[in-house]
């Protein structure tokens, strides 16, 4: 199998949700979770290596890439979106039926 290699980076967002870790990069929108944190780290670099084969063995890569709202830059540097922001918002007061 050829790999394609590409330049970039990611924002991977860990979040503790019971007893597990979940690891989410927007940019991307993939996920995935551990037991431990370290774990997850481990979960995610997995998914993120199937991500890319598949995305390259399929053919769909540039235009996946795309849809997610990355720039090309030359042939091998890609631009992920950049987190500019995160915060904590209240959630109003709603009523579920």
């Amino acid at each position: 199998m050829i790999r394609k290699k590409i330049a970039a980076q990611v924002s991977v967002c860990f979040m503790k949700e019971k007893e597990s870790f979940v690891a989410y990069s927007p940019a991307l929108d993939l996920s995935t979770c551990g037991r431990t944190l370290e774990e997850a780290k481990k979960n995610f670099l997995e998914a993120l290596d199937i991500f890319f084969e598949d995305c390259t063995e399929m053919g769909t890569l540039d235009k996946v890439l795309e849809s997610l709202g990355w720039e090309k830059k030359g042939r091998k540097q890609w631009l992920p979106p950049i987190p500019v922001h995160e915060e904590t918002v209240s959630l109003p007061d709603l009523a579920f039926v």
